[in-house]
């Protein structure tokens, strides 16, 4: 098929958006290729196209477990076989995964950045027939972006495995100096192409306002707007705070944040994107994949370390490509409040030092051993035992983790996985002999197929539902037929782990380096700088000024943020103020002359122009009232 007949069969559509085409012409080509394009542009189609179009295997690797997954079932819903190997998979699934992959005829395989460091998983992926490898989220590898990761560094090295399978790289986030890095730090060939959309968005109107009053501007902005929108924060507890002043407002809104447990975000994300619930108050755990078209408003309640961050969460505005606004509301304790983060993001080496010691002493973990083992990971009890605050204590780890001397996967609620180990009869002959485990099982074998054969996701709440029991109870069981070896029951992980992946060394030897450190903090406070200037800029134009820092020197004013409007009212101004100071040039007269003079404007704008030219010194009046210039 060609990429026209792919993109009709698949995805619908007839033509390809501005630049898609070129980008899978290229990759097509042989190209290493680098797109950028900003969110909301189509990025998925750019690699998902592609490897339609290319023989064998599409490796994605992603840092998002939750777009992962939201992309492998829109590829499945399509009719095209799609996995993601993701933590907290049954091992069973990640050898049936991996079986597929080499031997099957599965499609796009996503995986995580850490994943490539596995040792079993690249001796497969030598094994696997590959059309082409797409780096998601790809501002990740530098060091000069705002969200850099460590293991992103090492995806070039899976290039010797198989060189001649094209490298394509995807963002929406980049500044030039981004975009040279990723170039070489996933190792481009001579044959390359970067494709960089214009991220100038014609119906995405921004503004940011100082103001002391946040509550009552964000309302009459939603109140005037209407529609759908997002108001995001940076506290989880102001989310539900601020949803429920809305909702007290008469206001429809829910809240969102990565707190909550996974069927709540996944229940409160369906009730916004179906409208039913207009507004959604979140952290900026909120938003990463969503793709709904009709948002007409982003707030922004507090202020973004970056300027990337903030395009990125802004952008989720007006997909549909009608008007949309994004709108910072800020004041002094916000400023201050920006830099005092920063200053926790970034402790002194020496306190980086001791974070390092009281982890392996909490851990009883001596010189020289602790690679690869994992705990329980208990922040709390740490901070408490050595007499850390959190927050900069978890900073302190980010950079332990960047030295690869530990790592912290990121928190989630895994699925419980299930298999049935016995035969049909021995389980119906267990049931009858154990009556309080009959409804159980039968309510298993009903709600899920296959159970005898394979490991199957199951619910323990969906399943406590409709027994109308607590979940507790239905885990109990489990556990107790798990225990009886009638099934093998593989619980779900909500506590978050800590892995030493490295031996543990002493605190004199303890080594962060520049990179890892110096020049991220430099970064990071150019960032939070040109984030800052942003807000309280008045001479440039918020569009022209976004588009600046991203490279794009010669973007026109967009006329509608609040700078643009306050230089039309103040060009307009200007221009009436020279029309009366010409009037008045040679010809004293009283303020009704003067009006009749100038018909075109409303009569009170004019007396207004008079008053403050008064006030000025600039004209004066006459025993006869009349006007004159000084």
């Amino acid at each position: 098929m060609t990429i026209h007949e792919i993109l009709k069969k698949y995805w619908g559509y007839d033509k390809f958006r501005p630049l898609q085409e070129d980008i899978i012409t290229s990759v097509l080509d042989g190209c290493d290729t680098l797109a950028l394009l900003p969110t909301g542009g189509g990025k998925s189609i750019c690699f998902q196209v592609p490897a339609m179009a290319l023989d064998g295997l599409c490796i994605v690797v992603s840092p998002l477990i939750a777009l992962m997954k939201d992309q492998v079932q829109h590829l499945k819903e399509k009719g095209i076989k799609a996995e993601a190997l993701v933590s907290g998979i049954s091992v069973s699934d990640t050898e049936r995964i991996i079986n597929n992959c080499i031997y099957g005829d599965t499609k796009f395989l996503y995986v995580s950045p850490e994943r490539l460091k596995n040792r079993a998983f690249l001796e497969a992926f030598k094994q696997m027939k590959t059309g082409l490898i797409a780096v998601d989220e790809a501002h990740c590898i530098s060091q000069w972006g705002y969200d850099f990761r460590p293991p992103y560094l090492e995806i070039a090295q899976i290039r010797a495995f198989h060189p001649n399978t094209v490298m394509m790289a995807l963002t929406a986030t980049a500044t030039p100096d981004v975009v040279a890095d990723i170039q070489e730090k996933l190792a481009f060939g001579k044959k390359r192409n970067v494709f960089q959309k214009s991220f100038y968005r014609d119906n995405l109107t921004y503004m940011a306002f100082y103001e002391e009053d946040k509550y009552g501007r964000m309302l009459r902005i939603i109140r005037a707007v209407k529609g759908s929108g997002i108001v995001y924060v940076r506290n989880r507890r102001r989310t539900k705070e601020i949803a429920e002043f809305l909702s007290s407002k008469g206001i429809r809104a829910s809240y969102y944040h990565a707190g909550l447990d996974t069927n709540d975000r996944d229940a409160r994300q369906k009730k916004w994107m179906s409208g039913e619930t207009p507004v959604i108050v979140a952290t900026n755990a909120f938003g990463m994949g969503i793709d709904k078209p009709d948002v007409r408003y982003v707030i922004h309640l507090d202020l973004p370390d970056s300027p990337e961050a903030y395009f990125q969460e802004a952008g989720r505005g007006g997909r549909d490509e009608k008007q949309a606004y994004a709108v910072i509301l800020y004041n002094n304790t916000d400023i201050a409040s920006l830099k005092q983060n920063f200053a926790l993001a970034y402790p002194p080496l020496q306190y980086i030092r001791n974070a390092y010691r009281a982890v392996c002493n909490f851990y009883q973990i001596p010189e020289g051993s602790g690679q690869n083992q994992k705990f329980n990971f208990d922040p709390m009890a740490i901070c408490d035992t050595y007499g850390f605050q959190v927050l900069p204590f978890y900073n302190a780890l980010r950079f332990l983790e960047k030295e690869g001397l530990l790592m912290i996967p990121e928190r989630q609620e895994t699925t419980s996985h299930l298999k049935i180990l016995v035969s049909k009869e021995e389980l119906y002959r267990f049931q009858t002999e154990n009556p309080m485990y009959d409804d159980l099982l039968k309510l298993m074998l009903r709600m899920y197929g296959g159970l005898f054969s394979t490991y199957v996701d199951i619910s323990e709440k969906g399943m406590a539902r409709k027994m109308y029991r607590d979940e507790e109870a239905i885990v109990s069981m489990l556990r107790k037929l798990h225990k009886l070896n009638y099934i093998d029951y593989q619980e779900r992980e909500i506590c978050p782990q800590i892995i030493f992946t490295s031996p543990c060394v002493s605190t004199q030897s303890l080594y962060i380096s520049d990179a890892n450190y110096k020049t991220l903090k430099y970064n990071a406070e150019k960032r939070i700088n040109a984030m800052i200037g942003y807000v309280s800029g008045s001479e440039y134009c918020r569009s022209s000024a976004l588009l600046y820092y991203f490279g794009e020197k010669n973007s026109i004013r967009c006329g509608r943020c609040d700078v643009c409007i306050a230089k039309q009212k103040e060009e307009s101004a200007e221009a009436l103020r020279i029309t009366i100071k010409d009037l008045l040039k040679n010809n004293p007269m009283s303020v009704k002359t003067l009006c009749s003079k100038i018909p075109t404007l409303d009569e009170s704008a004019i007396t207004a122009a008079v008053r403050e030219m008064i006030d000025y010194n600039i004209i004066g009046t006459d025993e006869d009232l009349r006007l004159f210039l000084r």
